[in-house]
């Protein structure tokens, strides 16, 4: 059994390597934790999920205390994931480390010339949109790599350079990252105007929707609309999931200012009607809410 004294035990480890040690004892089979004996690399995902959206929500808020904790939590769901997979033979921890380390060298030629950490310290001139076309090559030299092992994607897909967005991730961010790819190979517009003349017209396709009363095709047009109004975020340097979150922000304070004001008249919201709603609304809007 490790000790926790001074001797060589949990408390003589690094920050890193204690974690690890603990992930091991919940894990451990005859006297670990229950729950966490259950788990699996696929029933994590929702904690993992979860922990990623209180990351965000706490530096939405600036809340560094909140943040540290929360980027304790994410970090553990990488040393959980670990474990799992040591346990399979499959990885463990310092091969996620390595990994990393390797890449960032790798996609950094900038920083670290000729792909060796003894170079850093070489400045070159470079700026950092230059830095993002790069990364992007090196990327798909990359992808690239990995077709020539041919991997379970390569052998159970055709090859698309859309083939490795993975379509587990959420729709907002896929949409992106799909749009992202294709303009590295020219399918984009150069400038936003007509990226926001499309987005006009399949508003417009949704209102003819709209009128012929067909759900199915309502649908269909309103996803084209949400996917442009992505394009149109993304030519505008905009990630659309903080803009989406910020309406949220938004939409919940001004929400939560009218319920104040109509408590200080002695109303509730079922005794308004939808104008004096609506003047409240912009009310809000005029105090910057």
């Amino acid at each position: 059994m490790l000790s926790t004294g001074n001797d060589g035990g949990l408390n003589a480890l690094t920050a890193i390597d204690r974690l690890i040690a603990i992930m091991t004892m919940l894990r451990d089979k005859q006297h670990g934790c229950p729950w966490d004996l259950e788990q699996t690399i696929k029933s994590l995902l929702p904690y993992t999920l979860e922990e990623v959206y209180e990351v965000a929500d706490a530096i939405e808020n600036n809340d560094l205390v909140e943040l540290e904790d929360e980027l304790g939590d994410l970090l553990f769901q990488v040393i959980f994931y670990a474990q799992i997979a040591k346990e399979q033979g499959a990885f463990d921890f310092q091969d996620i480390a390595t990994a990393i380390s390797d890449k960032l060298v790798r996609r950094h030629p900038h920083v670290f010339p000729d792909g060796d950490v003894k170079q850093f310290g070489i400045s070159q001139d470079i700026s950092a949109q230059q830095v993002v076309v790069n990364w992007e090559a090196i990327k798909e030299l990359e992808r690239e790599e990995k077709r020539k092992k041919g991997g379970r994607q390569a052998a159970q897909e055709v090859e698309s350079i859309l083939g490795d967005v993975p379509r587990a991730l959420p729709a907002m961010e896929r949409a992106r990252k799909l749009q992202k790819r294709a303009a590295q190979v020219g399918f984009d517009w150069t400038e936003i105007a007509p990226v926001l003349e499309k987005l006009k017209e399949e508003v417009a396709e949704f209102e003819e929707a709209l009128a012929s009363g067909d759900l199915e095709r309502m649908s269909d047009e309103l996803g084209d609309v949400m996917f442009a109004a992505i394009n149109l975020a993304r030519h505008g340097n905009i990630e659309p999931e903080v803009a989406l979150r910020s309406a949220n922000r938004r939409f919940e304070t001004r929400f939560n200012w009218i319920e104040t004001a109509l408590a200080a008249q002695g109303k509730v919201f079922r005794d308004a009607n939808l104008v004096e709603l609506d003047a409240l609304w912009e009310q809000a809007k005029t105090k910057g809410l």
